[in-house]
């Protein structure tokens, strides 16, 4: 397992800063751990503040997908954080589900995916690999383009 000081340096190389965690925009909450892993409700792209609206397809490039996606993972990133205290206690990211707004002829929802799978990865190395689904839907929460929950796997404290 990474340590908090070998995390923040692979966040600094990449040039990110970790976000103040998103609040649940209806009725459950960002993360639970119970049994050894922590469940992540889904995170939306926020982009320098804004949260990233449309459809892959149709008026959202299969590029700015990528980095709306990437913006899930670093949300995802924030909630864990907060919730355990630490990202050193993730053992590993067992699974990603990525929820891409599509037109209905978009078929490169894995590529999409790709931006948050890529992050995990970049950031906390082989821990970071993980099982995924990448899926077309019509319409997502608030009309975001990209929506990515997450399953870790979390030693105790």
């Amino acid at each position: 397992m990474m340590t908090d000081a070998e995390i923040d340096a692979r966040l600094a190389e990449l040039g990110l800063v970790l976000p103040e965690p998103a609040a649940p925009v209806a009725s459950y909450v960002p993360v639970v751990v119970s049994g050894g892993f922590a469940h992540v409700s889904g995170q939306l792209p926020f982009v320098d503040g804004e949260l990233v609206r449309g459809r892959l397809g149709e008026d959202v490039s299969l590029e700015y997908g990528i980095v709306a996606a990437q913006a899930c993972g670093i949300m995802i990133l924030a909630q864990l954080k907060t919730a355990l205290g630490s990202l050193s206690r993730i053992e590993r990211i067992v699974k990603l589900g990525a929820f891409v707004s599509s037109a209905a002829n978009f078929t490169d929802q894995p590529k999409v995916a790709n931006g948050a799978s890529e992050l995990m990865a970049a950031v906390l190395g082989d821990a970071g690999r993980h099982a995924r689904s990448a899926v077309g839907v019509p319409v997502l929460p608030l009309g975001a383009a990209v929506e990515v929950d997450a399953i870790a796997a979390v030693r105790a404290d």
